[in-house]
C-alpha cells in the first residue's frame, strides 16, 4: 500500500494518535526514553540501549533513518526484528491502519513504522523503550509517547524548510518532547537553543540535567580503536571507561546516555561502574566514523549537515593521523551543500563527487559545479556511480603508497553511508 515518502508529510499528531488509540495505546505499556536533537540521536539511542541491556532489562529501540534495511529501525534486545516478525507485526496492525484511513486520516510511512515499533515493543513485552524522534519533536509521530526521560542532543541547522529558519525555532520544535514532571537531559547546546529548551522545561515543570553542569565528560584521551573516558554522571563518577567510538561528540553522546539511564533508575545510588564499562566497551554505531577497511584506511560517516560534519572532521583529525585525506562525497540536493563543501575543503586533499541511491541525491555534475570553485578543477573527480567513486578514492590512496598516510572518508548523507557499507560488505552480507 502506497504511504508516500518519508520526507514529504503533513505535520500533525492526529493520525498517529487515532491509530494508536484503536491499537490500545501500546506506547503506554512501558517507560520511554525519548531522544530528539539534530545530531547524535541514533548513537545516543544505541549507547542508552547498551547500558539498559547490561542491567538485564529487555529493551526496545526505535531509530531512523536506516542504513541498509528498514528492519534496523525496530530492535529488541539489540537485534532488528527478523523478516518474519517484521512482516507479522505489519500484518497485525494493517487492518487498524486501514480503519484509520477510512476516517479521513491516511496513515503515512513514518507513522506506520512508529506504530509498528510501539506495537512490537508492547507485544514482546519490553521493560523500557528507547525512542528516537524522526524529525523535530512537537509534531513528530513518536511524540505520542510520553518520555519519562527526554534527551536533547546538540541542535544545529537542518531541515530548515520543516523546522524553521534559525536555531531558536528549531529548538522550540525539538523542545516539544519535554513533558510535565519528567527529567530532561540536555547535551551542550548553543546559547540560543539552550534558552528555548530551559524555558520549555520551566514551563512544564521538568527537571533539567545539563551537560557541563550537572554531568559531563571529565577527561578523554585517544585510545586504540576509540577513547578512554572519565565520566561524571548525575549520581557518581565513572573512571576508565573505554568507548570504541571516535570523537568528542561520541564521548558527549555516551555521557548523555549515562545521565538518561541514571535518571530513569531513580534513587541516589550510582550505576555499577563495571556495568557501565562493560556496556560502553561493547558499543557500536554503524556508519558513524566507522572504519570499514584498513589498507588504505576507509572511514564511513553519515554526516549530512554542517554541525554533524564539523564533529566528524574534528574526530577524524584527532583519531587518525592521516597525512592526506581523499573524500568520496554524495549529498542530498535539499541540504546546505555549500556549507558542507566549505568545511571539507581545508581537510581533504582530493574529492570524488558522486551520487547515492536516493532520488533526492544531488547529481554528480551539479555537486562538481559547487566543488570546483572551492577546490579547483585538479582536486575534483566526478563519478556517476558510488561504487566507481569508492574505487576511485581507494585507487588514489593506493597510488600514494602504503606508507603515505592517506585515508579515504566516505560521507555526505546517511544514505551514502548505508550504500557504502553495503558495497564494502561492512554490514556482514
Amino acid at each position: 500500500m502506497e504511504r508516500g515518502v518519508e520526507w514529504d508529510f503533513e505535520p500533525t499528531l492526529d493520525r498517529i494518535a487515532a491509530l494508536l488509540d484503536v491499537l490500545g495505546s501500546p506506547q503506554r505499556a512501558y517507560p520511554v526514553i525519548h531522544i530528539a536533537g539534530t545530531n547524535g540521536k541514533t548513537s545516543t539511542a544505541r549507547l542508552t540501549e547498551a547500558l539498559l541491556k547490561e542491567r538485564n532489562l529487555r529493551v526496545g529501540r526505535f531509530t531512523s533513518p536506516h542504513l541498509v534495511s528498514v528492519r534496523e529501525r525496530i530492535t529488541v534486545d539489540g537485534e532488528p526484528l527478523s523478516e518474519e516478525r517484521f512482516a507479522e507485526v505489519y500484518e497485525e496492525i494493517i487492518p487498524y491502519v486501514e480503519l484509520t484511513d477510512t476516517q479521513g486520516r491516511r496513515i503515512q510511512f513514518f507513522e506506520l513504522l512508529t506504530a509498528m515499533a510501539f506495537a512490537a515493543f508492547a507485544d514482546t513485552p519490553v521493560d523500557v523503550a528507547v525512542v528516537e524522534a524522526g524529525m523535530g519533536g512537537s509534531w513528530d509521530a513518536t511524540n505520542v509517547a510520553d518520555g519519562v526521560v527526554s534527551v536533547i542532543t546538540p541542535i544545529s541547522l537542518d531541515h530548515t524548510d520543516r523546522l524553521g529558519p534559525d536555531i531558536p525555532s528549531i529548538a522550540a520544535e525539538k523542545a516539544g518532547i519535554i513533558k510535565p514532571g519528567t527529567t530532561t537531559v540536555l547535551a551542550q547546546q548553543e546559547l540560543a537553543a539552550a534558552e528555548v529548551l530551559m524555558r520549555r522545561a520551566a514551563d512544564v515543570g521538568a527537571v533539567v540535567a545539563r551537560e557541563g553542569l550537572e554531568f559531563g565528560v571529565m577527561s578523554r584521551e585517544v585510545a586504540i580503536g576509540g577513547q578512554l573516558l572519565t565520566l561524571r554522571g548525575l549520581k557518581g563518577v565513572y573512571e576508565e571507561v573505554y568507548l570504541p567510538l571516535y570523537g568528542a561528540h561520541q564521548a558527549s553522546n555516551a555521557v548523555c546516555a549515562l545521565a538518561a539511564v541514571e535518571a530513569l533508575t531513580g534513587g541516589d545510588e550510582p550505576l555499577d561502574a563495571e556495568l557501565v564499562r562493560q556496556a560502553f566497551a561493547q558499543a557500536s554505531s554503524p556508519g558513524r566514523m566507522e572504519v570499514v577497511r584498513r589498507t588504505p584506511t576507509v572511514v564511513i560517516d553519515a554526516a549530512h549537515n554542517p554541525g554533524g560534519l564539523q564533529a566528524t572532521l574534528e574526530g577524524l583529525h584527532e583519531a587518525f593521523d592521516f597525512a592526506k585525506v581523499i573524500g568520496v562525497v554524495a549529498v542530498m540536493g535539499d541540504k546546505d551543500v555549500d556549507a558542507l563543501l566549505e568545511l571539507l575543503e581545508p581537510l581533504i586533499d582530493e574529492i570524488v563527487v558522486t551520487r547515492n541511491s536516493s532520488p533526492r541525491s544531488m547529481s554528480p555534475d551539479e555537486l562538481a559545479s559547487l566543488a570546483v570553485p572551492l577546490f579547483g578543477e585538479d582536486r575534483v573527480h566526478i563519478e556517476d556511480r558510488l561504487d566507481d567513486a569508492i574505487d576511485k578514492g581507494i585507487g588514489i590512496a593506493d597510488a600514494a603508497g602504503e606508507f603515505s598516510g592517506t585515508g579515504v572518508l566516505i560521507t555526505g548523507s546517511v544514505v551514502t553511508a548505508g550504500d557504502a557499507r553495503r558495497l564494502l560488505k561492512a554490514d556482514g552480507s
